[in-house]
């Protein structure tokens, strides 16, 4: 496109700025200079380069530029707003060219101040030519052409400067007398692509009108000058369109107004009245069209283009057009169309349409397709159905005196419907003859609601007064009808997607044609009730988990009562099948190793919360640590424990223990025995245990969806109701989805950009209204089934029916008659001494030596006088249980005491109570196992005791010691009850649930009603809507839907948690103590203090699982996993490289096809007929005529010898020459001999252009013929490479000549080269290319056939062919290899991941390792192969595809070849690694690795004798081939003689050649090479070898493998049920344990130890 630059009267023209040159042509720009007088006009044509300068890249250096060169142009008086147009251009497309955020503000800054600039020149200097004007607009076009760098301030000075612009323009063509349109439309042009870049960002009132009163002077310029009823002057750009015409008053009603485009607005004249318009006096007529609303700051729902059209006088003023008799036709297109709203209603019987109109004041369009000629009644009525006497409108269809496209058409403005707003409905009769009950046709209904509005300037506001909607209207173009002018804009409605559920039966009965929606509605109701009996199940085992373990082996005397919530956590393999035990550590003492199991279900399952009551003789204090461990027994011993809560039911207080460790030999650290401290409140609000404890609780109970499977057994809200929620969910979003599915977007609203993300409000509001939907009545029922209070039973009658109360232990309750059995003096000494050894470590008072030594007999009444001296000794320290002084004050400290256990901290942490408390509560306790003692005496009586005396003795001391206990404590201390009046939890649990609420449980079948009504309505009007919409549409919602759902359940939702667990954690700190429910402790065993209950059931404190595992065990343990984990991996590692080499045997063989060889066979075999050792050219000339091209052109057109093989392409003859005088000769022989040739190398060949016969030398840039024989042609050229023969190797490049596609043109090719002598004594190489193809076997065939000679005059013929598949085969083979690629790259990935971990681990010590090389090698190469795989097939579609374009050319596919045979060496070379690889695995075996160190400790006279040998055979071989090399075939290269002599050690000699030649010396060397090489240096080679074997078996030591390997048999024996035998055993072993346990590996038997 042509730009003026500059037009001056003056003599010389200076400072003119050039834009940017052609970046596509080299940055090239023609200037074309124009001098012109009165007389005489010339033209020249200047071309130039305009680049950008790469010093002036950055911004900063373009706005020192544009700053110097203004100051330059004002200081020499050439400041202009023409100059700075052409500066500011240039600039402009600069800035144009930049993109993305780097520099942004800098480049609006810069585009703000070149603009104030303009703005500042033109005031002083306005321009006062179009060529000014137009310069100077355009530099305005280039500067807003980027709408994301103009700042506000930006588009008020571009808008204000465009006004000043088109105000210039105005004037200057008003001024030119003989003016050409030409130039003022070109002048215009850019100023109204500025005005539309502006208007496409800017919204604002001011911008606005600026541009209108541009447009308006721009249409002023337009139309001065013009020329009545002539081509009008139209200038369209982006969003605004400019249309102006002069016309006289006859012809304008017979035009159409628009720029012929679709996205403009038209107009049409009806016949306007004299009294508007003179019927002498020309108009003009002003139109313009904005695909963007200029007045879009106003209020106004305007969508599609907004129309303008004015009449003016010639004097520019005004023609008021309004109040007209016949309308004005506007037809403005809609610029974003959505699907239409179209609905089909049958006419069988009366057919009805819901239609929701959205406002009062829009009208409603109905356009109608019948499929028949039919007359119908429409009846519309509102919010109700209509009939024939109660309706809101009516009408009969095909309207009378209507046009043909309108007869179809009910336009209904608010008038006729009351501007009634909502549902409608519209009632379609047909008209039929009487007796006709119903007809047989089909009717389209459209729905269209439209508005059409016009801009009152007075105002500023749109109306629609004087104009209505027209029948013409379609939801692509608004028609509307007005009787006045100026702007005109149209509104669309779309109406919402609606069902009428009068069509149900009709709807339904097409299900057979759409059964989508239906059939997927229908099967999620089938998975429902299906989940539903699975959850069922779930929650009654759920149920059986709900209680409170009493530890088995809680002592009867112990009843200070501790509650133990122990967590597993949710890792792999987290549950645990060993026996686990903790102890409790406290201020005041430590508790006796517990036993954690329940008989009666599973413990410590992954995820899982389990609850225990641990009872002890006196409180602990406060606790300081928790020690567990266990015995690592069972099918899977490791245990990852999360935390434990410690709760003291007689003083409410909770300790937290934050363990998050693993128990197992083999992961974390290894141990099975830890420590514990408490949690201090620091622990606890530290993120890592929030957001995990945060995390963990919203996954497993606050996700709806998720926590159908983790939910937690002690929530009331059951698996059963989460489905169900779930299921209404889902049946509910998936309604509110396809009710507001394709709903069309407006195009009138703004587009919020985020990023990528892009959305409209009119997007925003379908979202909230689908939450109001949706979201309040499921959050309703989830409330519901949340909150409802469980129904509580009426009476307990079956403890063990009811999963929330706990379970005796049978232990606990035995019959008179077993308690007198069970009971002995040595039960009542035992208890006696656990009671002496539980007081002594709540004193903290040490047992006196004498009483308590093991191996003395103990008695009763000194273990009695024991407790009283412990009881004695805290008199005197100040903790007296018998004095007198305590009587009075006794009560009071057990209030107080109690007061204080109330207001203790939850956190573990409370203030120390005193001593006085602290001794009075074991006071109380004392007096309980003394009780016990007693009624143990009692029922043991004086007969069953050895001594009644002693037994008289104990009973008065007991007596005693209770009767100064009676007198010190309350007497609600002695009655039974609780000893302190603290609430413990259970009675928080009991007793306050009223406290907590909640909704009554009659609630939960209001929840269920819920459900069933919102799932079954939802899922009736989803399937509803579905047949509604058809099968496509149904398809393209339900893919949609799901898509969204699956992306909101698995990534959004998560998101959400995790979310909210990190702010939980980060800001709100928090430490949530609402878990989710404790069950409740059953009254029986809740008030166990029966004065007449004796429980005679003790610990047994033998079992091992009461001790913590030794560390020898432990150790052991350790190596046994060790060898275990070694076994299994080697089972692995051998069944991972079997699968790893039969899928690279595959693909290996997969490659290659037998056929190949047999292929090349034939071929190679059909070439050489007549092929001699030595041929001269003659020689080469008769073969090429006879067996050449009789093969090459067979019986069968296109294809040689049988025709079987297709010819691709033409053959092509190449050959490689060498200089003239390339050599020099002899000084004698100069005169016989007077010039040579030299062999061929590369730096003689001979690479000019010549004529034919090798006559006139020519420049190879001279014009010679591009295909001509005598023409070299370079390697890149012919895309060939280098190839090597028998004896040199070649350029790619030659002389070439293509054989003809027939057998006539190639005989006729061949004598012309014969003629012209093409081969003659400086030919060197002769190559004769081609290539085939055979569909029989699917096989490409590239051959090579090759004479060359070594300037000796002779020919010696050479064939190179290679077979390559490149159309992979369809069949079931093919697909089964290529299941065998995928699946070796995947056991490549595998091995990938073990060799990084590897790498990981031993760092540079990998290297160093033989068989790591090894692996990497096999990787390294397959990951080659692929990409050389890859390479082979683009570069054989690019050979296919250039032989398709140029099937009479010779066709080269060597470079797919060499791709090919590069691919074969690599998968041999893969087969090789993998192959040797197999020697690794042979390891294992004892005979191949004792041979293995065989050659690790022979190695060092291995390499000596590696290199005399090598010495040995270097020496033969030298001279052998000094010797035999220039007579013998043999011998006739070095690489040749060692082979011979190779070949001489394993027998396999040509002795007669030698001995023939020379006898003597032939002997000689024969006789002394088999001496010194076979009989002396092999032989003490083996020797070597052999003493090393024999020293190595002597000092073999067995590897760790081979004890593996063994354990591995053993193994896999026992799988089989093979009885194996123990390493170092006679007698068979004992076959192991089928679990993934410990196994026994060794004939020790680790007896009595349940941990081994």
């Amino acid at each position: 496109m042509s730009k003026h630059l500059r037009c001056s009267p003056a003599n010389e023209v200076k400072s003119i700025f050039l834009p940017l040159g052609d970046k596509n042509n080299n940055y090239s720009l023609s200037i074309v200079v124009t001098v012109k007088n009165e007389n005489e006009k010339t033209t020249a044509t200047v071309t130039t380069q305009v680049w950008t300068d790469s010093s002036s890249s950055s911004v900063e250096a373009l706005q020192s530029a544009v700053e110097d060169t203004v100051a330059h142009l004002e200081q020499q008086g050439l400041l202009s707003g023409e100059a700075l147009g052409q500066i500011f251009t240039s600039v402009s497309d600069m800035l144009n060219m930049e993109g993305g955020e780097n520099q942004k503000d800098a480049r609006k800054k810069l585009r703000e101040q070149m603009l104030t600039t303009m703005t500042v020149v033109l005031l002083d200097s306005p321009s006062n030519t179009t060529q000014g004007v137009q310069a100077t607009a355009r530099a305005v076009a280039g500067l807003t052409q980027r709408p994301d760098e103009l700042s506000p301030a930006a588009q008020e000075e571009a808008s204000s400067l465009l006004a000043d612009i088109s105000s210039s323009l105005t004037s200057i063509s008003v001024s030119q007398d003989s003016g050409e349109d030409g130039e003022v439309v070109e002048a215009a042009t850019p100023i109204v692509e500025a005005a539309s870049n502006i208007l496409n960002v800017s919204s604002t009132k001011k911008v606005s009108d600026l541009l209108l009163t541009g447009m308006s002077n721009v249409q002023s310029a337009l139309l001065n000058g013009k020329a009545l009823n002539g081509e009008p002057a139209i200038i369209d750009s982006g969003q605004i369109s400019v249309y102006v015409n002069r016309f006289s008053p006859e012809t304008m009603q017979l035009q159409n107004i628009n720029v012929a485009k679709n996205t403009s607005s038209r107009f049409s004249f009806p016949t306007l009245p004299t009294e508007i318009l003179s019927p002498e006096e020309p108009v003009d007529v002003r139109m313009m069209s904005f695909e963007k609303n200029p007045y879009a700051w106003s209020k106004g729902n305007i969508s599609g283009a907004v129309g303008s059209v004015s009449l003016t006088r010639l004097n520019g003023s005004k023609i008021p057009v309004e109040n007209l008799p016949n309308e004005i036709e506007i037809l403005l297109p809609r610029l974003e169309v959505g699907q239409e709203n179209s609905t089909v209603l049958d006419l069988a019987n009366f057919s009805t349409l819901i239609i929701d109109v959205p406002a009062p004041d829009v009208t409603l369009v109905l356009r109608m397709e019948p499929s028949e000629n039919i007359s119908f009644k429409l009846f519309l009525g509102y919010q109700d159905y209509p009939s024939d006497e109660n309706y809101v409108a009516t009408t009969q269809v095909p309207l009378e005196n209507a046009k043909e496209e309108e007869k179809y058409t009910w336009v209904l403005p608010p008038s006729e419907r009351s501007g009634d707003v909502g549902v409608h409905y519209l009632v379609l009769k047909p008209v039929v003859e009487p007796g006709v009950k119903s007809i047989n046709a089909t009717v389209t209904v459209t729905t269209i609601a439209a508005q059409c509005k016009y801009w009152k300037e007075n105002e500023s506001s749109w109306s629609e007064d004087g104009c209505r909607v027209g029948p013409l209207t379609t939801p692509l173009v608004t028609q509307c009808l007005c009787n006045h002018l100026t702007f005109f804009g149209s509104s669309f409605f779309v109406m919402p997607n609606l069902v009428d559920v009068s069509r149900t039966a009709e709807l339904f009965a097409t299900f057979t044609t759409n059964p989508v929606v239906v059939c997927f509605v229908g099967s999620i109701f089938a998975a429902y009730f299906l989940v539903v009996v699975w959850a069922r199940r779930k929650d009654i085992q759920d149920s059986a988990k709900v209680k409170i373990t009493v530890l088995e082996d809680n002592e009867p005397l112990a009843e200070y009562r501790y509650m133990l919530n122990v967590s597993t956590g949710h890792r792999h393999g987290a549950s645990t099948s060993s026996q686990v035990t903790i102890t409790l550590l406290g201020t005041e003492g430590e508790s006796e190793p517990h036993h954690l199991t329940d008989p009666e279900k599973p413990v410590f399952e992954r995820g899982g919360a389990d609850m225990f009551l641990l009872t002890t003789h006196f409180s602990l204090g406060e606790l300081q640590s928790i020690r567990l461990w266990h015995d690592n027994s069972g099918a899977h011993p490791a245990w990852y424990v999360n935390k434990v809560v410690v709760q003291d039911l007689e003083s409410g207080q909770r300790w937290h223990f934050l363990c998050n460790a693993w128990f197992a030999i083999d992961v974390g650290d290894c141990t099975l025995d830890k420590v514990f401290p408490v949690a201090t409140e620091m622990d606890l609000k530290g993120f890592s245990n929030l957001f995990f404890m945060k995390t963990a609780k919203d996954f497993r109970d606050g996700h709806i969806w998720f926590s159908v499977i983790s939910r937690p057994p002690c929530s009331t809200f059951t698996r059963v109701q989460r489905v169900s929620c779930c299921f209404s969910l889902l049946l509910c979003t998936m309604l509110t989805s396809i009710m507001f599915w394709g709903i069309p977007t407006d195009p009138s609203e703004q587009t919020m950009d985020l990023g990528h993300i892009e959305f409209t409000w009119q997007q925003v509001m379908i979202g909230v209204q689908s939450s109001i939907i949706m979201f309040p009545i499921n959050l309703l029922i989830v409330s519901i089934f949340r909150n409802t209070r469980p129904r509580e039973k009426a009476e307990k009658t079956d403890a063990s029916k009811q999963g929330k109360t706990v379970r005796v232990s049978p232990s606990q309750t035995t019959s008179p008659q077993k308690q007198m059995k069970d009971i002995t003096p040595d039960t009542v000494i035992k208890d006696i001494k656990r009671i002496a050894q539980s007081l002594a470590k709540a004193m903290k008072s040490p047992l006196p030596q004498l009483d308590l030594r093991p191996g003395q007999p103990a008695d009763i009444n000194t273990l009695l006088s024991l407790v009283e001296d412990i009881i004695r000794q805290q008199n005197r320290a100040g903790g007296d249980f018998y004095t007198d002084a305590s009587k009075k004050e006794r009560s009071m400290i057990l209030t107080l005491g109690a007061v204080k256990l109330q207001e203790n901290s939850v956190w573990g942490s409370p203030e120390k109570t005193s001593d006085g408390v602290q001794k009075s509560n074991n006071s109380q306790y004392l007096y309980r196992q003394l009780r016990h003692v007693e009624k143990e005496l009692d029922l043991l009586g004086p007969s069953r005791f050895p001594n009644p005396d002693s037994y008289n003795r104990a009973v008065q001391q007991v007596q005693g010691m209770r009767g100064l206990l009676e007198y010190h404590l309350p007497s609600y201390s002695l009655e039974g009850e609780q000893l302190d009046h603290s609430p413990s939890p259970e009675e928080s649990i009991n007793g306050d649930t009223a406290k907590k609420g909640g909704l009554p449980w009659w609630f939960v079948f209001v929840g269920w009603i819920l459900v069933i009504a919102t799932s079954g309505v939802s899922g009736y009007f989803t399937m509803m809507y579905g047949l509604t919409y058809g099968k496509d549409r149904s398809i393209s919602w339900l893919i949609s839907m799901l898509v969204s759902f699956f992306e909101s359940l698995f990534i959004t939702q998560p998101l959400k948690v995790l979310g909210f667990a990190a702010f939980f954690a980060l800001v709100l700190k928090k430490v949530d103590q609402e878990e989710f429910g404790e069950p409740q402790i059953d009254d029986s065993f809740r008030n166990t203090d029966d004065p007449d209950a004796v429980r005679a059931a003790r610990r047994d404190s033998t079992c091992s699982f009461y001790q913590p595992p030794p560390a020898t065990d432990i150790e052991k343990m350790k190596s046994n996993m060790i060898k275990e984990q070694k076994v299994f991996g080697l089972i692995r590692e051998i069944l991972a490289y079997l699968g790893f080499l039969w899928m690279l045997l595959l693909v290996a063989y997969g490659q290659r096809d037998p056929n190949a060889y047999y292929l090349t066979q034939h071929i190679r075999q059909s070439f050489t007929k007549g092929i001699a050792d030595t041929m001269s050219i003659q020689d080469v000339f008769d073969w090429a005529n006879t067996t050449l091209l009789s093969n090459l052109f067979g019986e069968y057109p296109g294809f040689i010898t049988d025709g079987n093989s297709k010819l691709v392409g033409n053959a092509r003859l190449r050959q490689m020459r060498v200089q003239k005088n390339s050599c020099l000769v002899a000084p004698s022989m100069q005169q016989s001999v007077p010039q040579c040739h030299s062999p061929y190398s590369w730096e003689v060949e001979d690479m000019d252009s010549y004529g034919p016969g090798w006559s006139n030398a020519m420049d190879s840039n001279t014009s010679t013929k591009l295909h001509s024989p005598w023409t070299y042609q370079s390697q890149a050229k012919l895309k060939a490479s280098p190839i090597w023969g028998s004896v040199k190797l070649y350029r790619g490049g030659g002389f070439v000549v293509d054989l003809g596609p027939d057998l006539q043109n190639s005989s006729r090719s061949l004598q012309y080269l014969y003629d012209n002598t093409w081969l003659d004594v400086y030919s060197q190489a002769v190559l004769v290319e081609f290539t085939v193809y055979n569909a029989n076997v699917n096989l490409f065939c590239i051959v090579r056939l090759m004479l060359e000679t070594t300037a000796l005059g002779a020919f010696q013929f050479r064939s190179e062919l290679q077979s390559v598949r490149l159309y992979q085969s369809t069949g079931g083979l093919h697909i089964f290899v290529m299941a065998s690629e995928a699946i070796y790259f995947l056991f490549v990935i595998y091995y990938m991941f073990v060799q990084g971990k590897l790498m990981k681990q031993q760092r540079l010590a990998y290297f160093k390792s033989k068989w790591n090389l090894l692996e990497l090698a096999i990787i390294i190469l397959s990951w080659s192969a692929l990409s050389i795989f890859i390479k082979r097939t683009f570069l054989g579609n690019r050979d296919m595809e250039y032989y398709q374009n140029n099937k009479d050319q010779y066709a080269s596919f060597h470079e797919t070849a060499q791709a090919d045979a590069v691919l074969g060496y690599l998968i041999a070379f893969l087969v090789l690694l993998a192959t040797v690889k197999l020697w690794h695995l042979l390891r294992l075996n004892p005979k191949l690795h004792m041979i293995t160190a065989t050659l690790q400790r022979a190695w060092t006279d291995i390499s000596g004798f590696l290199v005399v040998m090598t010495i040995m055979f270097l020496a033969y071989s030298i001279a052998s081939n000094l010797m035999y090399g220039w007579k013998l075939y043999s011998y006739r290269t070095l690489l040749d003689a060692a082979q011979t002599m190779i070949s001489l050690q394993l027998g396999i000699f040509n002795y007669d050649e030698v001995l023939n030649y020379n006898p003597v010396l032939g002997a000689f060397l024969i006789g002394s090479c088999i001496v010194f090489m076979t009989f002396v240096v092999l032989n003490l080679f083996i020797s070597v070898i052999l003493v090393a074997f024999s020293q190595e078996q002597i000092h073999h030591k067995p590897s760790e493998e081979d004890e593996i390997v063994e354990l591995m048999l053993m193994k896999v024996g026992s799988l089989f049920g093979i009885k194996c035998k123990k390493p170092g055993g006679n007698g068979p072993a004992e076959t192991t344990d089928a679990s993934p346990g410990l196994a026994t590996v060794s004939s020790e038997k680790m007896a009595g130890n349940r941990y081994a």
